[in-house]
């Protein structure tokens, strides 16, 4: 089911099946999603496909890009970048949902959007800003303050740009990992 959903977006199946074959190893996929999005770079449409794929042990992350030609290819070539992770450094799975029309919500009602973010500690992010004492005429400095979070991968699909199905493939994809890094008593 895997490769033929991959083969169904078009987006040069034969490479994308190939970068995530060789992190399988012989493991079983659990879950897996499959995000395509376009972006805009400069002048140009480009496409991205995200694959995640979740192992009994694994976390597997898989980006593909296209690039038009440059000064490193007179031709226009694709990109992969993969990543690994133990389900055991799974720290945080974020999933913020939105819907439309809330007083009318059910449960059979399609979210209208969902961003999910997954971190493992690989990429942390630093938000600082300047600390106050709340008097408006203060002029002292009081250091700064922040935040740190993970925030090793972000994906953002919605019911209007991507359908409902896909929301709902990222949402089933979330809480099958979330499942998976849950202690077992």
């Amino acid at each position: 089911m895997l490769k033929s959903e991959v083969e169904r977006t078009g987006y040069y199946p034969a490479f994308v099946l190939d970068s995530i074959d060789g992190l399988l190893v012989g493991e079983e996929v659990v879950e897996y999603f499959i995000h395509l999005e376009a972006t805009f770079d400069a002048d140009e449409l480009r496409r991205h496909v995200t694959v995640l794929l979740m192992t009994p042990t694994r976390l597997l992350v898989a980006h593909v890009d296209e690039f038009g030609p440059d000064e490193t290819s007179r031709k226009p070539y694709a990109a992969s970048t993969t990543e690994v992770v133990r389900l055991s450094k799974v720290e945080t799975v974020v999933v913020a949902r939105r819907v439309t029309d809330p007083d009318s919500y059910s449960t059979s009602k399609p979210l209208s959007e969902l961003v999910v973010t997954i971190g493992w500690g690989a990429v942390s992010r630093l938000e600082m800003e300047s600390a106050d004492c709340g008097d408006p005429t203060c002029e002292a400095d009081h250091g700064y303050m922040g935040t740190s979070s993970n925030d090793d991968l972000s994906i953002r699909v919605s019911a209007e740009a991507d359908g409902p199905a896909v929301v709902a493939a990222a949402l089933a994809f979330t809480s099958a990992l979330s499942a998976a890094i849950t202690p077992k008593d």
